[in-house]
């Protein structure tokens, strides 16, 4: 899945929240709801895939070899995100991360809670 792609700013660019969360509803099927006071992306019956604990930063529920696979990398931005002792992802400081990489992390959270009809690609003319 390539949506992100054409959208990510040139590289080495300041992300904005209001950039990180038009990425993160540009995939199908996402909405934004309220999860525990803060903003949440969700999708497939409301299976959360990223939140924004602050301002400026946002936790995206990678899976766990993506999530240590990119922390291993040591990327600007991006460290890992504990719930308790659970490794549930990453979180990602939009001022310095690469935004190319936080599209691709978000695409993978994405996948990993949408639902089959909405990884499925769909042929041109034709329904989803």
């Amino acid at each position: 899945m390539t949506v992100l792609r054409s959208w990510a700013p040139p590289y080495g660019g300041r992300m904005e929240l209001a950039e990180a969360v038009d990425a993160a509803l540009a995939l199908p099927g996402v909405t934004e709801a309220d999860h525990h006071g803060r903003r949440s992306f969700r999708v497939g019956g409301g299976k959360v895939m990223a939140t924004v604990p602050a301002d400026g930063v946002l936790d995206v529920m990678v899976g766990e070899d993506l999530a240590r696979a990119v922390a291993a990398g040591d990327p600007d931005g991006v460290e890992l995100l504990w719930w308790g002792q659970k490794l549930s992802g990453v979180r990602v400081a939009l001022d310095a991360v690469d935004p190319v990489l936080l599209a691709e992390l978000l695409e993978d959270a994405w996948s990993r809670r949408a639902p089959a009809a909405l990884r499925r690609p769909s042929s041109p003319g034709v329904g989803p």
